[in-house]
């Protein structure tokens, strides 16, 4: 009856889209308050959902913004299930730099390096000529 409307149960959805291993653990997010259909927080696994409707959902560890785009009728492959919804996540934000490392200094590296903090760290004007003496 509600697949010929289009309409479909959110925690059902969520199971047939692999966002939930299972339909009760797709309850438990709805009930824990860790989804929101069009920006308004949901409380019932009974909400039906249609095509077009915005999911916000709170994973463990991501926050995750899709568009339903077809009910679904079987819980299938990962890639059949990507085919339900469009995913809107922003991407993530970087807050530590990426730090890449090469391969270790030689020892011929490291002479030089320490060849530069030694003439560093004595008087900045011992190493340059004043411009003062004519």
């Amino acid at each position: 009856m509600s697949e010929e409307t289009g309409r479909q149960r959110i925690d059902k959805w969520l199971w047939f889209a692999r966002f939930a291993k299972s339909r009760s653990i797709a309850q438990k997010l709805v009930a824990g308050g860790k989804v929101r259909v069009n920006r308004d927080k949901i409380d019932a696994s009974s909400r039906l959902v249609r095509p077009g409707d915005v999911l916000t959902l709170s994973l463990e560890r991501q926050i995750r913004v899709v568009r339903i785009l077809d009910p679904g009728t079987r819980r299938g492959p990962a890639p059949e299930a990507q085919r339900l919804y469009e995913d809107l996540t922003p991407p993530a934000v970087l807050t530590e730099p990426v730090i890449r490392g090469g391969p270790r200094p030689t020892k011929r590296d490291r002479r030089v390096l320490d060849a530069f903090h030694s003439a560093s760290s004595g008087d900045p004007g011992e190493n340059f000529p004043n411009d003062d003496e004519d």
